[in-house]
């Protein structure tokens, strides 16, 4: 009875023993799996700060670098641009140049028909004993130098018992008016004022009727 006794008892502590060492294993397990969790969360976050460093470091000279490439394409495209400019104004200066003497070229060579012509009109008065002869020939060079200024462009203003218009005549004085229906118009043409191609190159003089 005894033996029975005493072998329960060893039992009963060999099982309070276990009850007692299995939550201490089961804690240190705990304790050391939390450790290793740490551990490693630690060693995450180190390697993805230093990831983010290497990175903060390369994005600037990446930005910098491309920065850089499109300056270098602008700068080359504005220098490209710049000497296209200067040399089409250059070339339209020139042809502009080339435009206004030729111009005055093809004005000087027409209008010499005309000094001609004066030229045989002064030698014919030195014989001629007709008048009307000599009326005859001054009408017919008027009237060529008339045609060479109508088809270059150039026109007679109108001015003679027209009202008074500011943008194609020039008031040299004012006198009474000798009739109502001349009031406010041009009595008199001091000196003829000239369109080219509707501009007025020469105003007209004229005396107005007050």
């Amino acid at each position: 009875m005894s033996n029975k006794k005493d072998i329960k008892q060893e039992k009963e502590t060999l099982s309070q023993e276990q009850e007692l060492n299995e939550p201490k294993d089961q804690k240190e397990t705990a304790e050391n799996l939390s450790e290793n969790t740490d551990n490693k969360s630690e060693e995450t976050k180190e390697e993805t700060e230093k990831i983010a460093e290497e990175t903060k470091v390369e994005e600037p000279i990446d930005e910098l670098a491309g920065m850089t490439k499109k300056y270098t394409e602008m700068n080359d495209k504005y220098l490209r641009l710049s000497a296209e400019f200067d040399n089409y104004r250059k070339r339209t200066l020139k042809e502009r140049m080339e435009l206004i003497k030729s111009a005055g070229e093809d004005i000087l060579i027409n209008i010499l028909p005309v000094k001609d012509n004066f030229e045989r009109a002064l030698v014919s008065l030195e014989t001629a004993k007709d008048p009307k002869a000599i009326k005859e020939g001054i009408e017919l060079i008027y009237t060529n130098l008339v045609d060479f200024l109508s088809q270059r462009g150039i026109k007679e203003i109108e001015a003679k018992e027209k009202e008074f218009d500011t943008d194609l005549h020039e008031a040299v004085t004012k006198i009474p008016a000798p009739s109502k229906k001349l009031k406010g118009k041009n009595i008199d043409v001091i000196e003829k004022g000239y369109l080219l191609h509707e501009k007025v190159i020469r105003f007209a003089k004229v005396v107005v009727g007050e």
